[in-house]
């Protein structure tokens, strides 16, 4: 028996030691194409948005990034109205995420347009944060 396991562990260590060295002889290219690439980190792959009430039947969609291009005057009056339009449509008033989803508008687009409607009056807020509701 004790023959047995001692030749077995030879046999592990001898198979060991070749398997190393076959790997130090080896160019990291020829690791990396027996792999399969370079490994993942992290959970990897694309977020989508869940599609959720809110979102009015409008499909899931992977979030935009990136910097804005410069808005003029101009294309933040415009959505303005298009956010005062919106938000008349409702008796109780919207919070910023049910008016981005509505009009299909990304995050960043809408701190601006909500600033520069409480400036002018054409909004009236209430409430803080996330539960802030704007009316006409």
């Amino acid at each position: 028996m004790a023959s047995l396991r001692s030749a077995l562990n030879d046999l592990a260590s001898s198979f060991a030691e070749s398997v190393v060295d076959a790997i130090r002889g080896a160019s990291l290219q020829e690791l990396l194409g027996e792999t399969g690439g370079a490994p993942r980190r992290g959970p990897g792959g694309p977020k989508t948005v869940a599609a959720t009430p809110e979102t009015n039947g409008k499909p899931a969609r992977a979030a935009r990034s990136g910097r804005l291009p410069r808005r003029s005057l101009e294309d933040i009056t415009k959505a303005l109205e298009q956010v005062v339009a919106l938000v008349k449509k409702s008796k109780t008033g919207l919070r910023a995420e049910q008016i981005r989803h509505q009009l299909d508008m990304q995050a960043k687009e809408m701190p601006r347009v909500l600033k520069e409607g409480l400036a002018k009056k054409a909004l009236k807020s209430k409430g803080q944060k996330r539960a802030t509701t704007y009316t006409a």
